[in-house]
C-alpha cells in the first residue's frame, strides 16, 4: 500500500499523517505542491491538515490553484482514492472534488479537542471496518469547519450515502460544535472514491494520546 500525501505551504499536519499510516504498515511519500505529478504506484493520495498558504483569502482558496491539483483532479477522474483532512478537506471542496463548503465555525472561536462523532455510512472503503452508527472519538481542530451545501445538495448527499459521519456527544446525540449543516463532520463524492473530514484520524492512534479510534477509519484504505 502506497500512501502519497500531498504538502502546501502551511501544512502542518503531513507527518503525523505519514506517521499514521506507516504505523498501519504503509509505505508513504511526501509529495510537495508544485510537483506535477502523483506519484503513479499511489493507492491513496492524503491532502493533509494544516494552513495552507496561511489560510489567505479563505481556507483551500489559494492552495487549488497550486500545480499539483491539476494531477490531483485528474488522478481522482480515473477513480483514484483521495482523502481530505479538516485543510484538506477545505482544499477538496474548493478545487470542487467534494460538494459544499467550509465557513468560519458559528462561533468565531478555534475548536482544538476530542470530540464524538457518529458513523452515518459505512457503504465506502473508508469507514467500511466501522460499525454504521457507531460513536468514536477523534480530535478536532479547526476555525473553518462549517460545513454548508445549499437544500438541493443536502438532498442528494442524503440520497447517495454521502454524508459520512456527524458530530454527536458519547451517546449518539447530535453535539454540533460549529454550526455545521445537520451536524456534518465528513462526506464523500457520489462515486464513493474522495473522501473529506473535519476531524483528524491520524491523531487519534494510541490510546496513550487519548484515542486509537482512528485506526479502523484509516485501516478502511489498507484492507481494500
Amino acid at each position: 500500500m502506497k500512501v502519497s500525501i500531498l504538502q502546501f505551504p502551511g501544512t502542518n499536519c503531513e507527518y503525523d499523517t505519514e506517521h499514521a499510516f506507516k504505523s498501519l504498515g504503509a509505505q508513504t511519500e511526501i509529495v510537495w505542491h508544485k510537483s506535477e505529478t502523483i506519484p503513479s504506484d499511489t493507492n491513496l493520495l492524503v491532502v493533509a491538515g494544516g494552513f495552507s498558504y496561511g489560510d489567505y483569502l479563505r481556507s483551500g482558496a489559494i492552495a487549488k490553484y497550486s500545480p499539483v491539483m491539476k494531477a490531483v483532479k485528474e488522478y481522482a477522474a480515473k477513480g483514484g482514492k483521495v482523502l481530505g483532512i479538516c485543510n484538506g478537506f477545505q482544499v477538496l471542496t474548493e478545487a470542487g472534488l467534494l460538494p459544499g463548503a467550509l465557513k468560519r465555525n458559528e462561533h468565531l472561536h478555534f475548536i482544538s479537542r476530542h470530540h464524538h462523532l457518529k458513523v452515518i455510512n459505512n457503504d465506502n472503503i473508508f469507514l467500511q471496518e466501522l460499525k454504521k452508527g457507531s460513536v468514536i472519538n477523534i480530535p478536532i481542530a479547526h476555525h473553518d469547519g462549517n460545513y454548508y451545501i445549499d437544500a438541493d445538495g443536502l438532498k442528494d448527499l442524503y440520497l447517495n450515502n454521502q454524508i459520512l459521519l456527524t458530530y454527536t456527544d458519547k451517546e449518539g446525540a447530535i453535539n454540533n460544535p460549529n454550526g455545521s449543516i445537520d451536524s456534518i463532520a465528513g462526506v464523500c463524492n457520489k462515486e464513493k472514491n474522495v473522501f473529506g473530514l473535519m476531524p483528524h484520524p491520524e491523531r487519534a492512534m494510541e490510546l496513550l494520546l487519548g484515542s486509537d479510534d482512528g485506526v479502523k477509519m484509516l485501516q478502511g484504505f489498507l484492507s481494500a
